[in-house]
């Protein structure tokens, strides 16, 4: 299913452009912001190992609700609940194979509804649709994606994949975003995953300084993706407002490819305590530079919610 919101785009020549694409190259777009904190923010708890997966099954009104926020706030682009939504993570809480399948197909369906809702309410902007492909360590809830090197093989990795890919890519949302990837050993893994889906991706990892959280240089960790014709945009999140003017360089020198870019807040997740401790350095002046960069789609990830976002996208108007 893809987003039904109005809105029409310039005919792009080349391969695989799509809404998403095709959007990207018409005008910088604002992402939305991070779901967690915007559904704790609503009175959920999120304590547990699936996090927001787990409101797919058990409170699915407050993801649209969520994602609905976002799109008022200015957002055109929704990631979907789907970042810890894996087969192996809903069979640890007894969730069967097909249960799970479906459960991640209505993180799409939701986003989706929420675009409906939106444009019903008045928005006349396209609204796009990104099911989210958190990193295997996302499914051990145990901060292990800042760090990545899990142990696995490359091969481990792509059979893990692979399947939640295909999942997602048969509800046919606007983009797969491949998201807050630590190393290039999962990069490789998921990008040889994604190969004959026909779905558009973007590619972004966390990082820290110049280098990827499991410490490759970011040219090694982009160069990956370059000629690879389904990823559609490479970029970094999850990670300090301070490290992206510097990503945003070397993604666009060494890919050519628009960039995404969405940081946290600025404070850091304490994976032991649960917590995030610090305090908040994200600013639309550093916005407005990230721009000027080359950076086509803006957003925050976590702590980073709709009043930020509703600042972002008035600093790009």
């Amino acid at each position: 299913m893809t987003s039904n919101a109005p809105g029409s785009f310039p005919h792009i020549p080349g391969p695989r452009v799509g809404p998403f694409a095709a959007a990207l190259a018409a005008d910088v777009l604002v992402l939305d912001g991070g779901m967690s904190n915007q559904l704790e923010s609503a009175g959920h708890d999120l304590s547990d190992e699936l996090w927001s997966a787990r409101l797919l099954a058990e409170r699915p009104e407050a993801i649209t609700e969520a994602h609905l926020a976002y799109f008022e706030a200015g957002a055109s682009v929704a990631i979907t609940s789907s970042y810890q939504a894996t087969f192996e993570g809903f069979a640890k809480r007894g969730i069967r194979r097909e249960r799970a399948a479906e459960l991640m197909a209505l993180s799409v369906e939701l986003a989706v509804d929420a675009a409906v809702e939106a444009t019903a309410r008045g928005i006349t902007r396209p609204l796009l649709t990104a099911a989210s492909v958190g990193p295997y360590g996302a499914m051990l809830a145990d901060g292990s994606e800042y760090r990545g090197r899990y142990g696995l093989s490359g091969a481990e990795l792509e059979r893990f994949h692979r399947p939640r890919l295909e999942t997602l890519a048969a509800t046919h949302p606007d983009v797969l975003a491949m998201e807050t990837i630590p190393d290039t050993d999962e990069a490789e893994a998921l990008l040889r995953a994604l190969r004959g889906l026909d779905v558009p991706a973007w590619l972004s990892y966390t990082i820290a300084g110049d280098r990827t959280r499991a410490g490759q240089p970011l040219e090694e960790a982009f160069a990956l993706a370059a000629d690879v014709e389904e990823v559609v945009a490479v970029g970094v999140n999850c990670c300090s407002p301070d490290d992206v003017d510097g990503a945003i360089e070397t993604a666009v020198r060494v890919t050519g490819k628009p960039v995404v870019v969405y940081p946290n807040s600025g404070e850091t997740w304490d994976a032991s305590a649960r917590a995030w401790t610090g305090r908040s350095t994200f600013t639309t002046e550093q916005v407005a530079g990230w721009r000027a960069a080359g950076a086509r789609l803006i957003g925050g990830c976590c702590r980073v919610g709709p009043e930020a976002i509703s600042a972002i996208a008035k600093s790009l108007a």
